[in-house]
């Protein structure tokens, strides 16, 4: 449950704490996890001009291919159109206003599910029972509002900002750190949801440090990341990363025989990307998964979970197996990393809790931290 109190303020206090240099900070305040008032911030200056993905490209693949949410209290829907191009559209009815289409899948027209109102996979009213005798209704006045989409590197965006800059724009410096991974050719071959009881910067920020691998995930990969090998440089003002060296026990994890592009230590180096707001990526030349998070109050948040393996090793004879165990390892890890985000956030709810000073391998939370404040910079 939320804290009633605010002292001091959410959003003053997580001014003052960016204020201070990487060197001497403090984790966030409990504040800015639990508060409503701070909450009713995120969606307005965060989800609600901020581009937010949806998935992957790889699984919008055929006309009529969908996906379906909910983005700062606005029911989208995304869709392969007819003519191969995606489009993004309200996903509420025109009549009397009932949502249309719901979770993932592939559909030859939008159908509302209460009176039947039809639309083309554009947008346009199809057809509508019973209306002819309503002397003002006329069909081709009808059509679902957009929302602007973009694909980035196979990945797929909405915003309800008109004026957000471009994603390519927004994230050439990722495109550019990655560029041998060739992103776009990374096959998505599975995709969940699910909901878990914390707040969503405390798993964005779960993922962003991998600091907690020894001791959260002892009984998983713990022991396959040393502490020493990982970078944590400062981040960006859209995103942050770190990497870790893998070793060459998992293969899938390593760079291709193929794959020319990656260089010495290059073939072994898992990116972890924390693309702002809530798109986490781990990016080995092998394989990928992913979370992007929405909240659900301040203490739920929404995970659409997917991952695959690149295009490098659809060849192989192996690699489904392998992916299919590493899959396995994947929903093991969510196990533990459920049990540590769900305990991270009921203690934030004790009146007793206080943020400590972060490790130099916690770079990237006080770079997050820094963009949450950034996005609130002109709130009085």
């Amino acid at each position: 449950m939320a804290k009633d109190h605010l002292d001091p303020a959410p959003l003053q206090a997580l001014r003052a704490n960016t204020e201070v240099p990487f060197e001497r900070a403090r984790a966030m305040p409990p504040s800015v996890y639990t508060s409503d008032e701070f909450l009713k911030l995120e969606i307005e200056h965060v989800f609600g001009k901020e581009w937010f993905c949806v998935g992957r490209a790889s699984a919008l693949a055929q006309p009529g291919d969908y996906v379906t949410c909910d983005l700062a209290g606005q029911p989208i829907l995304v869709i392969r159109d007819r003519e191969g191009g995606l489009r993004a559209l309200s996903n509420v009815c025109l009549h009397r206003m009932s949502t249309l289409l719901h979770g993932r899948g592939n559909t030859r027209a939008i159908v509302c599910p209460y009176h039947a109102w039809t639309y083309n996979l554009d947008g346009s009213l199809r057809g509508a029972p019973a209306m002819t005798k309503n002397a003002d209704f006329c069909k081709d006045t009808y059509r679902l509002p957009q929302v602007r989409c973009e694909e980035w590197l196979g990945w797929v965006f909405v915003t309800l900002d008109p004026q957000a800059e471009p994603v390519a724009t927004r994230l050439r410096e990722v495109e550019s750190l990655v560029a041998g991974y060739d992103m776009t050719n990374y096959t998505e071959s599975f995709y969940e949801e699910h909901v878990w009881d914390t707040n969503w910067k405390v798993l964005a920020e779960n993922f962003m440090e991998s600091y907690h691998l020894p001791v959260c995930h002892a009984g998983t990969i713990g022991g396959l990341s040393k502490l020493e090998e990982m970078v944590c440089p400062p981040g960006l003002p859209t995103f942050n990363y770190h990497t870790i060296l893998k070793d060459d026990r998992l293969r899938i994890a390593m760079a291709h025989p193929s794959n020319t592009r990656l260089k010495g230590d290059e073939r072994r180096t898992t990116f972890l990307l924390a693309i702002y707001p809530s798109l986490l990526i781990t990016l080995t030349p092998g394989y990928f998964w992913y979370l992007s998070l929405h909240p659900k109050g301040p203490g739920q948040v929404h995970i659409r979970f997917g991952g695959g393996m690149s295009d490098d090793y659809a060849e192989d004879a192996d690699a489904a197996q392998n992916f299919d165990a590493l899959k396995t390892l994947l929903d093991e890890v969510n196990v533990e990393d459920r049990g540590c985000t769900e305990k991270v956030y009921r203690g934030l709810c004790s009146d007793m809790a206080q943020p400590g000073h972060l490790s130099h391998l916690e770079r990237p939370n006080y770079d997050f931290a820094r963009y949450l404040a950034a996005r609130m910079a002109h709130v009085a």
